[in-house]
C-alpha cells in the first residue's frame, strides 16, 4: 500500500468524500457503544474534525479553513477560497442516537458558498451540490422545519399567518436537506447561527434550485471576520416573497 495520498482534483467529489468519510466515521465511534450522551457529542465532534482538518491541508494545503472544533484566525480572510466546514452538526442528536444530524463540508470562493456537501449518515445519504434532483412536490398544507427543542418565534409567527405545518428536526444541515427531500417546504431560522451551520446547507440548497437568503432578503456572504450569522431562510422559491412579507411583519410586531 502506498503511503502518498492521491490528490481529488474535484472540489465537489472531496466535498462528497469528505462528508461521507466523515459520516462512517462517526456512526462507527457511536455503534463502539463504549461512551454516551454528551461524551458521545464531545468524542465525534473532536474525531471528525481531526479527520477532516488533515484530509483537507493534505487534499487543499493553499486553501483557507474555518471550522466550528478549531481555533479560528485571520489567515483565511486574505484566501479566495475558503473551505467551512461543521464536523457535527446536531451533537445533541448524535448523542442522543438520532438520525437528525449532519456532517458539512463547503467551499466559498470570495465569500459565496459554491460547493457543497451535507451527509446525513443516520440515513446513509449524502447530498451535493453537483449532483441536483428534481424537487419532490411541495405538501399541502405548507411545512416549515423548525427547531425540535426552541423554535424560533419568527417562525412560529409567519408559521400561524400562513397556515403552514410546523415540522420540529435537529440540526440545521438535517432541516435544510428536509426541504430538498420533500419532508418540507420552508426552513426559517432566526435563532442564532454561525456560518458553519448552514454553508454546506446553502450550497446545496441553491444548487436544488431553492431561495436562501437572510430572513430580510439580503445575500447570505460567507468567510467574515464575524462568523456569527443570526438568521436564515431556504425555501422553495415559489413561497419565498411571502414568506419575507411576513417575517416583516412579524419582526415589526414583536
Amino acid at each position: 500500500m502506498s503511503g502518498t495520498s492521491a490528490i481529488v482534483q474535484d472540489d465537489a467529489e472531496l466535498a462528497a468524500r469528505l462528508a461521507d468519510a466523515a459520516g462512517k466515521i462517526l456512526l462507527q465511534v457511536r455503534e463502539s457503544g463504549l461512551i454516551g450522551g454528551k461524551a458521545l457529542g464531545k468524542a465525534g465532534d473532536v474525531t471528525a474534525n481531526q479527520f477532516l482538518i488533515c484530509a483537507l491541508r493534505e487534499q487543499r494545503a493553499e486553501d483557507g479553513l474555518l471550522s466550528e472544533e478549531s481555533k479560528d484566525t485571520e489567515e483565511r480572510l486574505a484566501k479566495s477560497r475558503v473551505w467551512i466546514i461543521d464536523p457535527v452538526d446536531g451533537t445533541r442528536e448524535y448523542g442522543e442516537e438520532r438520525t437528525d444530524w449532519a456532517v458539512h463540508i463547503a467551499l466559498t470562493v470570495d465569500g459565496i458558498p459554491t460547493i457543497g456537501a451535507v451527509a446525513l449518515p443516520g440515513l446513509d445519504l449524502v447530498l451535493r451540490s453537483d449532483q441536483p434532483a428534481p424537487l419532490p412536490p411541495e405538501g399541502s398544507p405548507l411545512r416549515m422545519v423548525v427547531s425540535r427543542t426552541r423554535p424560533a418565534a419568527e417562525a412560529v409567527a409567519v408559521a400561524e399567518a400562513i397556515g403552514a405545518e410546523l415540522v420540529p428536526m435537529g440540526s440545521a444541515g438535517a432541516k435544510a436537506m428536509a426541504v430538498i427531500r420533500g419532508e418540507a417546504d420552508i426552513y426559517l431560522h432566526s435563532g442564532g447561527q454561525f456560518e458553519w451551520d448552514s454553508c454546506a446547507p446553502v450550497a446545496v440548497a441553491q444548487a436544488y434550485g431553492l431561495h436562501c437568503s437572510r430572513i430580510d432578503g439580503s445575500p447570505l456572504i460567507y468567510n467574515q471576520a464575524d462568523t456569527y450569522m443570526p438568521d436564515l431562510l431556504i425555501c422553495r422559491k415559489e413561497h419565498a416573497d411571502l414568506v419575507l412579507e411576513k417575517v416583516k411583519q412579524a419582526t415589526q410586531l414583536a
